[in-house]
């Protein structure tokens, strides 16, 4: 459904260098520290930018071959972006008729309601919470088989991140072969929901994985130094000097467990991973 083959793009020191790939019917997270390209990454693959090397594929074209049938078969959430605060969601209707020619008028009612958000309140008069639920129901409404989805979650508190993430679930139900392109630097939202994460830093993939082999085979050893230096470190993706010793990220943690029982091991995470990766040797 997307791919994209060494994308590049340069903002004065930046550089951004990127391939990868989005399956039919597969949740895709994107993950590392802000500044690291997820942005331009998700404009370049909406159209939104002219990568300066490399290809963008989505559905098979370019984003700047895209006809009103590609356009209307994808769903975007961007976390800068959305309608006029003077405008409620009434207004949204009317605009989205005219946009989309599968728009569900009744669904996006129907999703307004269930999440209390107020058709005739003027957009600027909503709370946080309720401005991104408007973002991801503006998505979901016209039936799209692709959402790409930058932050949706970013700043809100956990019942309406929930909510949020209900919603992405309920969509995917659906259809069996929509997917899903999420940014997110909330680790939770991620574990949930993607079946397979990259990591991108300084313009570059360091790791892709899929979700569940992370969260099954990923642990976090804590050694003495003495130990650390016995260690056999072929598993080993990063190291961290810490005041005990080191911590150890690995991907075979039963290897260490069944040769190394007096080891600590912690089981891995995103948020792990991100910190090992970005912060270790």
């Amino acid at each position: 459904m997307i791919k994209l083959t060494n994308l590049q793009k340069k903002y004065g020191d930046f550089e951004l260098n990127v391939s990868m790939e989005i399956p039919a019917g597969t949740v895709v997270g994107l993950i590392g520290k802000n500044g690291a390209g997820k942005s331009t990454t998700i404009k370049a693959i909406l159209g939104l930018i002219y990568p300066d090397g490399g290809s963008v594929e989505v559905f098979g074209k370019t984003p700047f071959e895209f006809k009103k049938k590609e356009k209307e078969a994808i769903g975007a959430a961007l976390s800068d972006s959305g309608f006029s605060m003077m405008l409620n969601a009434e207004d949204v209707v009317h605009i989205l008729k005219k946009m989309y020619s599968d728009f569900d008028e009744s669904y996006f009612r129907k999703c307004c309601s269930e999440q209390g958000l107020d058709m005739r309140k003027k957009i600027k008069d909503y709370s946080g919470g309720m401005k991104a639920k408007l973002r991801v129901i503006t998505a979901i409404s016209h039936k799209a088989k692709l959402l790409v989805l930058d932050e949706p979650t970013s700043g809100l508190d956990v019942v309406a991140r929930n909510e949020i993430l209900d919603m992405f679930r309920s969509y995917l139900e659906e259809d069996n072969e929509r997917s899903i392109l999420i940014s997110s630097h909330i680790s939770s939202d991620l574990e949930g929901l993607c079946d397979v994460l990259y990591m991108i830093h300084n313009g570059r993939i360091l790791l892709r994985e899929d979700t569940d082999v992370i969260m099954g085979r990923y642990g976090i050893l804590r050694v003495s130094e003495e130990r650390y230096n016995t260690l056999d470190k072929k598993y080993l993706l990063a190291s961290k000097k810490e005041g005990f010793g080191y911590s150890c990220l690995t991907n075979e943690k039963q290897f260490y467990l069944e040769n190394y029982p007096d080891v600590v091991m912690e089981n891995g995470n995103i948020d792990n991973i991100i910190i090992m990766m970005l912060g270790g040797k």
